[in-house]
């Protein structure tokens, strides 16, 4: 009995899209599936990412490792594809996709171009859209699960957000929006508000640093959270302590999101 506990994702499936390296929280919530037991896709954009994110993927016997752009439907249909012909079913899917141009992410929100917003939205919140549409039949009826990673500024204003926390927003929608339609499936949809971690997109978050401090002095814990932290959260909405969580943004932040001021 302990053994089956230690591995409750024993033959299990998970594509995990968007680990950029060692300190991603998406490789975080990879390396807690794979220690439960699942087996692993990756994908990556270009060759520099591939470089950082294959070493990764083998160190945990992946099965796949694939390029995507999600921002294109070719690519996305060939990705589900492979996925399909290596494993015929599908029981994670991991979404650690976001991007906003840097120039949309300093000054005045005002600012916001039209291509910026337009970039923003589609890769960093569409994509869930298009990657769960692949996704569905091979999830179809296997208590399957989709999670995706948001962030407090979706909700509250987050001075150098500002595009990237409408593109949240509109990702927690998509989420609520997306467990009802997949129900019906039993493929359940949450999210995970983390709080600040020092990772490559953090690192385009004009501030940062001021942001891991403050957090880390104002929060009830007094103390900021890991990676490691996030990847548990999310072994847990993919374990059977999730069954009957759907459409939930859930935080992981020390508590920063009960605070007022």
């Amino acid at each position: 009995m302990s053994n089956l506990n230690s591995r409750p994702f024993e033959g299990k499936k998970a594509l995990i899209l968007g680990v950029a390296n060692e300190r991603s929280l998406a490789w975080a919530i990879a390396r807690s599936l794979h220690e439960g037991g699942a087996r692993l896709a990756f994908t990556y954009l270009g060759e520099a990412l591939e470089r950082r994110v294959r070493p990764l993927a083998e160190s945990v016997n992946a099965d796949l490792i694939e390029p995507c752009n999600v921002a294109d439907d070719a690519q996305l249909d060939s990705l589900f594809n492979r996925v399909k012909e290596k494993w015929e079913t599908l029981d994670f899917l991991i979404h650690s996709v976001a991007f906003a141009n840097r120039e949309d992410l300093e000054g005045r929100f005002i600012n916001t171009s039209r291509e910026g917003f337009r970039t923003a939205l589609d890769i960093s919140a569409y994509s869930l859209i298009a990657a769960a549409k692949r996704a569905e039949p091979l999830m179809e009826g296997r208590q399957a699960s989709i999670v995706t990673l948001s962030y407090y500024g979706a909700e509250k204003v987050i001075p150098n957000y500002n595009v990237m926390g409408v593109a949240k927003a509109a990702l927690e929608a998509i989420v609520r929006y997306l467990a009802y339609d997949l129900g019906t499936k039993k493929i359940r949809v949450n999210a995970i508000s983390a709080g600040p971690v020092k990772t490559l997109a953090a690192a385009g978050v004009r501030n940062f640093r001021d942001m891991l401090s403050k957090a880390e002095e104002k929060t009830p814990l007094h103390e900021n959270i890991s990676a490691e932290d996030v990847g548990a959260l999310a072994s847990f909405l993919c374990g059977p302590g999730g069954k009957h969580m759907t459409g939930c943004t859930l935080y992981v932040d020390s508590g920063a999101h009960i605070m007022g001021a």
